[in-house]
Parts: structure tokens; C-alpha cells; sequence
């Protein structure tokens, strides 16, 4: 099975980095090769499979087969415990300037096991202007074996000089239909994989979950009354602060665990035993102390995520509303909820329902822009009530 064979629906991007896994395999032979670069960048929505693409390329670069996907180089590459292949995600909101510096430090080594030294970056839209300044650096002098693979939605997201000594790759939402065929052959029944390939967008981490987490279905479900519950003023700042608490809820039930496991890991690491009357190792207040600001920080983050991930789901129920009201003949994103679409379709014009999404819009836009979530997803509450 090719490394390659968890990106769905992406066949062009396949080839084009089956072909310079090939040109990289020249080059380290000192043969010609055409295709090759230095620095990438993955673009594409979310669940597109960006991560994805960039580890499977590590892996082909790494493996003597271009990418078999059952080598130990392969499976290292794309697990992050390959010795040449970092895979890096953003602790907190974004990527600090001394952060990145080490992360330039690192990709600069020459490998120590594998062919190339490969430094995956994923939210590389979460840098910092000032990081980003760090990280051009290493793209104007890059190492003989190093290479570059940023993540991020789009290429706007990233400074025009950066885009430029990068090789695009554009990822695309897969069809419904292939991310369905994916969670088949996962062991899902073929109506439920239906099901969540559609209620997640092609989203197929989203999908996997919807299918497999009866919680996460059970919390899109409660997302999806909010348009059923802005009847009155009041109730709209009800209904934000319910949306607001379920995506803390999620972000606490995820990061509890990681965080313990962090903690307990550096108590090892730093040789506290935790028993009374024993000294604390030199350094461990102050490494905790880091620790816990480094988790605080990437909660946030991943309550925004959860939070973002809410107001998509919503956005998506206010199109199906729109396509009921124009009678138009495309697939419904949420065919589970029928009934309601076409009740608040009779209720509201499409004019309102447009409105509506843009107050969804607006209000994913304004948590990007670190206005508070719970105000912001209260001005939206209210756009939905007014229409």
C-alpha cells in the first residue's frame, strides 16, 4: 500500500509529488531530476488533507521505494518519530520568533538516518509576522538536504515572500461519495459513512469522528437547534453562551489528557519523584510553570477550533436552507434534518437566509481577528434573530 493511499480524492497531487519523490531519489544519486524543491507549500480547506499529503511526501522522500508505505521508514515519517522528519504544530496561538529559530536551527543539520532532513510545519498561517521574517532565513539559503513543507489554507495566508521561493500544492475538498469509499474500507457501514462523509463536508478526521463518536454527533445535532432557538433577544445570548460552553466542554475534554500526560512526561524527564519531603529538582518550578503557560495557551486554540468548527456546521445548515428556498436540485448537506430546513425555508426569504450566513461569516472572521468568542458568536446570535 502506497504512503499515499490516505489522501483522498487528490489524484493530480499525487502525481505531482510521486514525480518529484523520483527527481529527489535522482538527485541524492547524482543523477539529473526534474521537480525537486527545497520548500513546499500545501494549500487547501480544512480537511482537504494537507497534513496528510505532506507526511506522505516525508516518507517518500525518506524511503528507498518512493513511498511504499509499509517500510520503518514510511511508517516513521508519517508517525513523527522518523529522526529526519519533524512534524511540527503551533503549542499556543501562533508560532513565537524563538520558536522558529530553533525550528531553523534543527532543519539545518544534515540527516542523520535518511536521505533528506524534512521539517513539516503545520498552521503555518499561525506564524508571526516576525517569525515568518526568522523562517525566510532558512528559505533563501536552504541546506543541501533540507526541506521545507508548510501547511496552511491558503496561500494569502502567508507573506508574499515566502509563497514565492515555495512549490505549491492545492489540495481540494474530496467527493462525499471517495471520503465515504475511505470509511468503508475502515469497517464503517456504508450508510453511515454516507451519513458523516456528508455531515462533515469531505472532511475525513470530521467524518471518521461523526461515525465513530456518538458525543460528536450528538454535539453537531446541538449545534444545529441554534437556528430554532433565536425566537426572542434573549434567547439568542442564551443560545451563544450554550455554543460558547460546548466548544470550552470539548476543548477541556481534550486537553485535560494531553496536559497529564505532558506534566507526568516532564516529572520524568526531570527526575521529580513527587514524594513528600523530597527536594524539587533545579528547574522544575520553572518548567512547569512554562508547561502549563505553553497548555493554556494551546486550549484556547482549541477552543476556537472547536468553536470554528461549530459555525461551519452552522453556515452549511443556512445553505441548505438557501437551496430549499431556491428549489435549487443539489445534494443537502444535512439530509438528516429535512424537516427543519424546510421549516424555517417557509418561515424567511432567501434574501434573510443570505443574511443570515453572513452573520455566520462574520462572526468566524471576528474570533480570527481575537475579538472574544463569547461576543462574537452574541452579535451573530442576533443577525440569526433579526434576518
Amino acid at each position: 500500500m502506497s504512503a499515499f493511499a490516505s489522501l483522498i480524492g487528490q489524484e493530480p497531487v499525487i502525481a505531482q509529488l510521486t514525480a518529484a519523490a523520483d527527481a529527489a531519489a535522482a538527485a541524492v544519486r547524482g543523477e539529473p531530476g526534474v521537480g525537486m524543491s527545497h520548500a513546499w507549500l500545501f494549500t487547501g480547506p480544512p480537511g482537504s488533507g494537507r497534513s496528510v499529503a505532506a507526511r506522505a511526501f516525508a516518507a517518500a522522500l525518506q524511503c528507498a521505494n518512493g513511498g511504499c508505505g509499509t517500510c520503518h521508514e514510511c511508517h516513521t515519517a508519517m508517525s513523527g518519530a522518523h529522526a529526519d522528519v519533524e512534524i511540527v504544530q503551533p503549542t499556543g496561538l501562533s508560532y513565537s520568533v524563538a520558536e522558529t529559530r530553533q525550528l531553523v536551527a534543527r532543519a539545518a543539520l544534515a540527516p542523520t538516518r535518511g536521505a533528506w532532513q524534512v521539517t513539516i510545519i503545520e498552521d503555518a498561517d499561525r506564524f508571526t509576522e516576525q517569525a515568518l521574517n526568522a523562517l525566510l532565513k532558512a528559505l533563501e539559503e536552504p541546506p543541501p538536504r533540507g526541506v521545507w513543507l508548510l501547511c496552511a489554507p491558503s496561500t494569502e495566508d502567508l507573506l508574499p515572500t515566502i509563497r514565492s521561493r515555495c512549490r505549491m500544492v492545492t489540495l481540494r475538498i474530496p467527493p462525499y461519495d471517495a471520503v465515504a469509499r475511505y470509511l468503508e474500507r475502515e469497517g464503517i457501514p456504508a450508510d453511515t459513512a454516507a451519513f458523516a462523509a456528508r455531515a462533515a463536508q469531505g472532511h475525513i478526521g470530521r467524518a471518521r469522528r461523526l461515525a465513530n463518536d456518538s458525543q460528536a454527533a450528538a454535539r453537531r445535532l446541538d449545534v444545529l437547534r441554534v437556528p430554532f432557538q433565536v425566537g426572542q433577544v434573549v434567547d439568542c445570548f442564551k443560545a451563544a453562551a450554550r455554543l460558547v460552553d460546548a466548544a470550552k466542554a470539548e476543548a477541556v475534554a481534550v486537553s485535560n489528557a494531553l496536559d497529564e500526560e505532558e506534566k507526568d512526561a516532564l516529572r520524568e524527564a526531570m527526575g521529580d519523584t513527587g514524594q513528600r519531603g523530597v527536594a524539587k529538582p533545579r528547574g522544575m518550578a520553572g518548567a512547569m510553570s512554562d508547561l502549563e503557560r505553553r497548555q493554556k495557551s494551546r486550549a484556547t486554540r482549541t477552543q476556537r477550533d472547536a468553536l470554528d468548527r461549530a459555525l461551519v456546521d452552522l453556515a452549511a445548515f443556512y445553505r441548505d436552507v438557501l437551496m430549499v428556498q431556491l428549489g435549487a436540485t443539489v445534494d443537502l448537506v444535512n439530509p438528516d434534518l429535512e424537516a427543519g430546513l424546510g421549516q424555517l425555508a417557509t418561515a424567511s426569504t432567501p434574501e434573510a437566509t443570505l443574511r443570515r450566513i453572513e452573520s455566520v461569516l462574520a462572526a468566524r472572521e471576528a474570533i480570527e481577528a481575537n475579538v472574544a468568542p463569547l461576543i462574537a458568536v452574541e452579535a451573530m446570535a442576533i443577525g440569526l434573530h433579526a434576518g
